[in-house]
């Protein structure tokens, strides 16, 4: 397949660069400058700014646009930042798309688990009503936005959890644990959904030539609660696990951002993207920061 990508150089997107490349598809990366090379194709999303012509070359395409939800804390102003730079780049495809003469068969957007909010107690699927929050609302406007393709173009909206591998959240907790300041957060029980940076992409190249379409569940198969998390990252890298931060004052600390990514509790369930025959190659956070922890570190 010929798949174009708007995130390609993000945590995830270079992984699934790599990995599509490797299984010999033709991939186009979407760049925010002058292009370089046949490869690239420059768009200005925040404008609204893309070559529509570019989706009458392309079998599909995979958004991963967006501000990082772990650049902390969030203010006011990078509140905007997050909901702004997922929702624009995902109506600048949209409506690139529907311009198209022959637009592509397959639209993957990027979503995420957010959109169920703290549901602590719940079994959450696919079908479950969207929850509270900052988040919750971004995601719905997110995934309304991916909704304006074309309605021939099959259009899955991928809700990904906590990727474990040496990029995004992670790579702040690692380098936290490494220093010996992990702690426990709250109460440490609360759900974390959390899905392997091989799993991820490997749902996402499943999801390219699946039937599957609105949103698919990105999480691993065995849930874990964050106190899981850490605490098998300190045994793995063998520091302490011993502190505790209260929840008043991680509030007091990061605010919004602290009730909703670090004490939020989200038990996801990945059956549907199960059912559809995907595979997962981790089944337990455990395997996951294996994974991770045993891939040489990148050079910056």
């Amino acid at each position: 397949m010929r798949v174009l990508i708007a995130g390609a150089s993000g945590f995830i997107g270079t992984a699934l660069v790599g990995r599509l490349t490797d299984e010999g598809h033709d991939v186009l990366r979407l760049v925010r400058r002058r292009a370089e090379s046949a490869d690239e194709v420059t768009w200005s999303p925040a404008a609204g700014i893309i070559d529509f012509t570019v989706m009458d070359r392309v079998d599909a395409v995979v958004n991963l646009s967006g501000a990082s939800l772990s650049h902390l804390p969030w203010t006011k102003g990078y509140r905007a930042e997050i909901l702004a730079s997922r929702v624009t780049a995902t109506r600048t495809l949209a409506d690139a798309m529907r311009k198209a003469r022959t637009p592509p068969a397959v639209f993957l957007s990027g979503s995420a688990v957010g959109y169920y909010g703290d549901r602590p107690g719940e079994l959450l699927a696919e079908t479950s009503p969207a929850g509270t929050g900052t988040l919750a609302d971004v995601v719905q406007k997110w995934e309304s936005a991916a909704k304006l393709a074309p309605h021939a173009t099959r259009t899955v909206t991928f809700r990904t959890g906590l990727v474990i591998g040496d990029g995004g959240a992670m790579r702040t907790v690692g380098m936290l644990t490494r220093f010996g300041v992990s702690a426990r957060l709250g109460t440490g029980g609360q759900h974390w959904p959390w899905i392997a940076l091989d799993d991820e992409v490997g749902a996402i190249v499943h999801l390219l030539d699946s039937d599957l379409s609105g949103p698919v569940n990105l999480v691993g198969p065995t849930p874990a609660t964050a106190d899981r998390v850490l605490g098998a990252l300190a045994e793995r890298m063998r520091r302490p696990y011993a502190l505790a931060v209260p929840e008043r004052v991680l509030g007091l600390v990061l605010g919004q951002a602290a009730d909703e990514l670090l004490l939020a509790s989200q038990k996801v369930s990945s059956q549907h993207l199960v059912d559809d025959g995907f595979a997962f190659e981790h089944e337990s956070v455990e395997s996951a920061l294996d994974a991770m922890l045993s891939r040489p570190v990148p050079v910056r």
